[in-house]
């Protein structure tokens, strides 16, 4: 199938197939389920992979050099290590992040009194001076 030109519609923003026009009704509700059902459906699979993969980094899956058992997790944290050595710098981004220490994404903005923010300053500089 070629790819349709897509253009806004006048409801909501909306953009469908060739313009055309949104039109509420057992049509509309039709489509409104359908996708309601796939999206149940995407979730569920989802869902099933994150419990396979779970189970696989808890679960017994290969020995070491002395016949130990190894974990999931712990055979995925020696290669890790092994590819960190060799340079590979997405693999210190997994070591990094498994342990605990990934940085914040997001950075919150609130306007706040001047009196509040000098407080907390001095709180942190009397705690720092302590820890000393």
């Amino acid at each position: 199938m070629a790819n349709k030109r897509r253009v806004p519609s006048p409801v909501n923003g909306q953009i469908l197939p060739e313009g055309k026009p949104f039109t509420p009704g057992e049509k509309a509700r039709e489509c409104a389920r359908k996708g309601g059902q796939r999206s149940a459906q995407v979730r569920r699979e989802r869902a099933d992979l994150r419990r396979q993969a779970s189970m696989w980094l808890e679960e017994n899956v290969s020995t070491d050099k002395n016949g130990n058992p190894l974990t999931g997790a712990e055979l995925m944290i020696r290669v890790a290590v092994r590819e960190m050595s060799k340079g590979n710098p997405k693999f210190w981004e997994l070591l990094r992040d498994t342990a605990g220490f990934k940085p914040v994404d997001k950075v919150m903005v609130a306007d706040v009194d001047q009196s509040v923010v000098n407080e907390v300053e001095t709180m942190v500089k009397e705690v720092g001076a302590s820890d000393l």
